[in-house]
């Protein structure tokens, strides 16, 4: 009993060791940030914060499974490039890490990959949770379009549906809004079409 209760105070000790060297909020860097211990947490960074959001639903892993899928199996069978799903840092720009749902890098712009993180992709999916409405709506809106990410995807799970926006001078403008019953299409890539069932259901 004694050597249990001995261990939880070494354990406890090593916790409080550990918060006191990472930074307060607002403080982190990108050089605190790759310092974390591996973990399957969504961690992101952005202007020195960190934004650590609660394991995703059934649904949305479902979802973003079946979209990972389909993405990745057009984009396979076309040669156009690599996919890749979160968790996997992309770094958009200095002291901007963000983990999206499911990223797209061309061919043209592979050498944007490094083993540590991606650099900024040609497009990005996000599913909408409860806990991330606000950042993949308004603040990752920002963010993307400031990094020039050509497209962006929208998924809403609640709604059942697919949004698209397509960068045009550095803004985001609507594509197309699809749901069930109807074909969400990319203007990125050619060809690229995905019945919103299929996704959703």
């Amino acid at each position: 009993m004694a050597q249990a209760v001995e261990e939880i105070k070494q354990k406890e000790n090593l916790t409080y060791e550990l918060l006191e060297i990472f930074p307060q909020q607002g403080k982190w860097t990108e050089e605190y940030y790759f310092k974390l211990p591996e973990t399957n947490k969504k961690i992101e960074l952005s202007k020195g914060r960190l934004i650590i959001t609660p394991a995703p639903t059934t649904k949305h892993q479902e979802i973003s499974f079946r979209l990972s899928f389909l993405l990745g199996s057009h984009v396979l069978t076309k040669k156009l490039g690599k996919i890749c799903y979160s968790p996997l840092d992309v770094k958009l720009y200095e002291g901007i890490i963000r983990q999206p749902d499911i990223a797209f890098m061309s061919n043209d712009h592979l050498d944007r990959i490094t083993e540590k993180y991606w650099g900024v992709p040609d497009l990005i999916v996000e599913i909408l949770s409860e806990s991330t409405v606000k950042e993949d709506r308004i603040v990752k809106f920002i963010e993307y379009s400031q990094a020039g990410i050509p497209e962006y995807w929208i998924v809403d799970p609640d709604a059942e549906t697919i949004e698209v926006y397509t960068l045009t001078k550095g803004v985001y403008v609507p594509y197309g809004k699809w749901g069930i019953g109807e074909i969400a299409k990319s203007k990125l890539l050619e060809g690229f079409e995905v019945r919103v069932d299929d996704v959703m259901r």
